[in-house]
């Protein structure tokens, strides 16, 4: 079976709440979902500056290169998370349950790169919910992970075994991407393993049954699934102009705009 490579571009899709009880935090006259305790999360950068926090969930080792572009200056600072000690992280726990370790509306922004996955299907709510309970009113969630529509476009094209790219790690194959990195694994790192997997529509209804109020997902040509979630005083206007111009697009077409 021959797969047009265009088929690996995906529209943006919009995904949103039905819900209509909020709650108003008096102090700030945000919008917050019922139960979420406001703190402010706010910490000063050198300068004296105010900086927003962003909590980079199963962040690995420490590495500029790791965080999202839009995270990546003097307006945000960086608080690692990882269930592995090994990476040094600054917390040590679960995205399934950070109650231990992260207060009620902690964050700004959340940040999750291929993390999702490792996770067991039945604990993807139960650590999204953790993502909406972190989050401050205004917040959101940045999250990429392996795109299950593409993988399986390649499998049927070239095979599960097929060299997909050159990773650093060695080469990444369909098993790979569905399983988790095989050398890795059988070189003794769990931690790589897959418990479950995403579409683009998958994500999308889980992110808003999860508790975000709205939710975008897109499918990119490097076989990745991408969401944006938002709090329900988010900036989405914004947030979208600042991810386009980091080179990516959470806008709706016209077509799409129409239809949601």
């Amino acid at each position: 079976m021959k797969v047009d490579s265009s088929s690996l571009e995906g529209r943006v899709r919009p995904f949103r709440s039905n819900r209509t009880a909020r709650a108003t935090d008096e102090s700030s006259g945000l919008s917050r979902p019922e139960g979420a305790a406001l703190k402010n999360p706010s910490i000063r950068g050198p300068s004296g500056a105010t900086r927003r926090r962003v909590l980079h969930v199963g962040s690995g080792a420490a590495s500029d290169g790791r965080l999202h572009a839009i995270f990546r200056s003097d307006q945000w600072a960086e608080v690692r998370l990882d269930v592995d000690v090994a990476t040094d992280p600054d917390l040590v726990c679960s995205v399934t349950d950070m109650s231990a370790a992260v207060e009620n509306a902690a964050f700004d922004g959340i940040w999750s790169s291929h993390n999702l996955e490792h996770v067991r299907g039945h604990e993807v709510l139960p650590a999204l919910r953790e993502f909406v309970r972190v989050l401050r009113p205004d917040g959101f969630a940045l999250i990429r992970s392996p795109d299950l529509e593409s993988v399986a476009e390649l499998i049927l094209r070239d095979g599960i075994d097929s060299v997909v790219y050159q990773s650093p790690a060695g080469p990444i194959t369909p098993l790979d991407m569905l399983y988790g990195h095989q050398r890795s694994i059988e070189q003794g790192n769990e931690f790589m393993r897959h418990g479950t997997g995403f579409t683009q529509d998958r994500l999308g209804r889980l992110l808003i049954e999860a508790g975000f109020e709205e939710a975008r997902t897109t499918r990119t040509p490097q076989l990745e699934v991408w969401a944006v979630a938002f709090m329900p005083a988010a900036d989405v206007g914004g947030i979208v102009d600042v991810l386009a111009r980091s080179g990516l697009n959470f806008s709706l077409d016209e077509e799409t705009r129409k239809a949601s």
